[in-house]
């Protein structure tokens, strides 16, 4: 087997689900990282018609809604609501994960804050088929900081995404990275830049990031997602334009 591609909707801002399943399936795409805000249009405040019209539109076009990608920071407090209903979302669209961040609080009381509310939402997620898996980003940018607290929950039901952009910028090398990642990953973001003082969104192989280096790592059976951060930087190229040339360049990093 060999890996398998999905583009996260964070680079089409806005755009419709049945627009969204048809452009990733042209542009040989096997799944979707949905940005679960309420901006979007699929977000926990769907009702059950909603969902199931955005399954359906999805397994039209035989493409996999691979993740529902949440804003809960798990160092903060949080309702006791959120998870849940994002585990819900997921399961009701036939996702495999739930994306969440940390949150920005690097401190030992906040860390501890976010292992209670993991290992609280961890059976939720286990009885839902379904995993929530924390981005390295902000306060747990890299893969030591986040495998770290991924170390303490131990659940099957909470894993890791490897944001390959901010373990770079955490000045941590891609093996370094994996190796802490490893027991927990869900699947892979990948993305591109021209520095690590300029993150607007490039083409993938035309910026700094070492994505050749860090596939390399990877499990062949696993999933790519490119996150083309175009909801951000409005100046970006336009996402649709790019994806069919992204598609060609992670085939040929992967193989397939």
């Amino acid at each position: 087997m060999t890996h398998r591609l999905a583009l996260s909707t964070l680079g089409l801002p806005g755009m419709p689900m049945p627009d969204v399943a048809r452009l990733a399936g042209a542009s040989g795409y096997q799944g979707v990282e949905l940005r679960a805000h309420p901006e979007e249009p699929v977000h926990p405040g769907i009702g059950p018609h909603e969902r199931a019209a955005a399954k359906r539109e999805f397994e039209a076009h035989g493409i996999e809604v691979l993740t529902v990608a949440g804003y809960a920071r798990v160092t903060h407090p949080l309702a006791p609501h959120e998870l849940p209903e994002l585990v819900r979302l997921a399961h009701d669209l036939g996702a495999s994960y739930v994306r969440v961040f940390p949150g920005g609080e690097g401190t030992p009381d906040a860390d501890e804050r976010a292992v209670q509310q993991l290992t609280r939402a961890a059976q939720l997620a286990e009885d839902s088929d379904v995993r929530i898996l924390l981005e390295t980003h902000d306060s747990h940018r890299t893969g030591a900081a986040a495998g770290a607290l991924l170390n303490r929950v131990n659940r099957k039901g909470i894993g890791a995404i490897w944001d390959v952009m901010h373990t770079w910028l955490g000045g941590e090398p891609p093996a370094e990275s994996f190796a802490h990642l490893a027991p927990h990953l869900g699947y892979t973001q990948v993305k591109d830049i021209a520095s690590a003082e300029d993150t607007t969104p490039l083409p993938l192989g035309t910026g700094v990031l070492p994505l050749a280096e860090c596939v390399a790592l990877l499990p062949a059976d696993g999933w790519l997602c490119w996150e083309y951060e175009k909801r951000w930087y409005p100046e970006a190229d336009p996402f649709p334009e790019l994806l069919a040339a992204g598609r060609d360049y992670l085939a040929g990093l992967t193989g397939a």
